[in-house]
């Protein structure tokens, strides 16, 4: 541990070096003072957070009275850093070494898609692997194919500083770095670096230690002097008040921290959402968690065999067995837009269309299934409606994914909607929200054409994040509702929204009990 100063045994105004008041007599010490300093002398010096324990005093009135006896000479402060190390998230791993057992196990070559079936992995974390396998040297790629190497082979039964280190603070929990033994941490660091996987703190610890003219002043040369805040009708009758000192501020002392009552960041950026949109007009909509697959998927024009409904993607519900369909007149003329193209002017996905797999209830995939039934109630122009909902998808969990979050979904029914008038709503909303440095660019959805995708700028990171999709609606979507006028729509996160605004780096600390940051968020970011 590195010493970054220490403060001078400096004598307070009116108090000669060795700590005893001009003219002699003995130093008067208040009560912690004065217990702080038979601390020191009888048991030695101790760190700050100890002290506090051992005196049965909060630590900010210890360390007042620390600066206290530095004042007057008879202690000396100490302050030391040391990094303190935890795991940025629980189940934070490396994957690194599983996908070269994989590869080992098919051959030392295989097909990259191939290599989850042979490990304990997913997709998304082989393709996370990738990157840091190539700059060990581990693999080398051709195409879609990887092959182990030679120095990959001699990794496959090692154990790297890294995941020594991971191992670790899995088992213990956040851990000082001087605790660490048999490790060198640096080295685990630096190859750890860029991966969010471990976090690093700096913390400072604060020793008090007596000074020569502390250990001689003790215990005659000190007396104990009352000190009290206010001035009493008693004291004045009597005299008290010369045997006592009037305790002075002190504008340098620490201060119990208060943590006032206040709404969850996360809960704030959902308010802030919803009063945004109110704000430009728009009226709030609802739909049910346990959505009908004709909502979800059915009604927006994407085809059934899309791979989005695939088990792999969406969380089906098996109870109830069915959900119930709208007006049938509608689910007819959805029907016949997915077969031949009904009369919206397509052709179609020119398929059988299956009313049994439209009745297939589902966790509603994005919150477009609120504002489609909007549309289908009140096809009517003009109107502005939206709705802020939780949405779930079978996605794998990192620190961009979670397989439950949040999106704010809209509509704009106008018969002069234009594609000029989404961009302009969307750039009113992250206006609103605080940001002024974002961007659209072209995407492709099933059920909006043209289409784009919302990308704002993460300073952290030096690169942009995509935040959600727009569009208009494709006369697919529109016609069957009864709805002859251009149809804006938009589907947009707010997890990433949320991990923007308050500099996290990480999805998933929005969600866990971490009370440090919970403090620590401004109520008015």
């Amino acid at each position: 541990m590195a010493e970054h100063g220490t403060t001078p045994a400096a004598p307070a105004g009116g108090a000669s070096p060795d700590g005893a008041p001009e003219g002699g007599g003995p130093i008067r010490l208040p009560e912690t003072e004065h217990r702080l300093l038979e601390r020191l002398v009888t048991a030695g010096a101790g760190t700050e957070a100890a002290l506090a324990a051992a005196l049965g005093e909060d630590q900010s009135k210890v360390h007042a009275a620390a600066l206290a006896l530095a004042d007057r000479g008879l202690a000396t402060l100490e302050e030391r850093a040391w990094r303190e190390l935890s795991l940025a998230a629980p189940d934070a791993s490396l994957p690194d070494r599983e996908v070269i057992r994989a590869l080992d196990r098919m051959g030392g070559r295989g097909a990259i898609p191939d290599i989850p079936a042979h490990g304990d992995l997913d997709r998304r974390a082989v393709g996370q692997a990738l990157r840091w396998l190539k700059a060990r040297g581990w693999i080398l790629q051709e195409g879609r194919e990887l092959a182990l190497t030679e120095a990959g082979r001699a990794a496959l039964d090692e154990e790297a500083p890294d995941e020594r280190l991971i191992a670790l603070l899995r088992d213990t929990g956040p851990l000082r770095e001087d605790a660490v033994e048999g490790l060198d941490v640096d080295a685990a660091l630096a190859l750890l670096a860029g991966r969010r996987v471990v976090r690093v703190r700096e913390r400072t610890e604060r020793r008090v230690l007596p000074t020569e003219a502390g250990r001689a002043a003790w215990p005659d040369g000190v007396v104990l002097r009352r000190q009290v805040n206010l001035l009493t009708s008693a004291m004045l009758q009597d005299g008290g008040w010369r045997e006592v000192d009037f305790r002075p501020y002190d504008v340098r002392a620490g201060a119990a921290r208060v943590v006032p009552g206040k709404t969850h960041p996360f809960r704030r950026i959902l308010a802030e959402t919803r009063r945004a949109f109110l704000e430009l007009g728009f009226t709030e909509v609802a739909s049910p968690m346990v959505e009908s697959s004709f909502w979800d998927f059915d009604a927006l024009f994407q085809p059934q065999d899309h791979p989005a409904r695939e088990m792999q993607d969406t969380f089906y519900v098996a109870r109830p067995a069915e959900a119930r369909l709208p007006d049938p007149a509608y689910v007819d003329a959805v029907r016949r837009t997915h077969e031949d193209g009904g009369d919206s002017g397509s052709v179609g996905w020119r398929y059988d269309w299956s009313e049994a797999l439209a009745r297939r209830p589902v966790l509603r995939t994005h919150a477009t299934a609120a504002t489609i039934r909007a549309l289908a109630a009140d096809p009517r122009a003009p109107r502005k409606v939206f709705t802020v909902a939780p949405v779930f998808r079978r996605e794998t969990v990192d620190y961009k994914h979670l397989p439950v979050f949040h999106q704010v979904d809209g509509i704009v029914v106008d018969e002069k909607a234009s594609f000029a008038m989404l961009l302009g709503v969307l750039s009113a909303f992250y206006r609103k929200m605080g940001f002024e440095r974002f961007e659209f660019r072209p995407a492709f959805f099933p059920y909006t054409e043209p289409s784009v995708e919302v990308f704002v700028w993460f300073d952290e990171k030096r690169d942009w994040v995509e935040l959600g999709g727009a569009g208009i609606f494709r006369p697919e979507v529109t016609e069957p509702a009864g709805c002859a006028v251009p149809v804006l729509a938009w589907g947009l996160g707010l997890e990433r929204l949320a991990m923007l605004r308050h500099g996290l780096t990480d999805i998933r600390q929005l969600y866990i009990s971490d009370l440090d940051w919970l403090w620590r968020a401004p109520l008015c970011p």
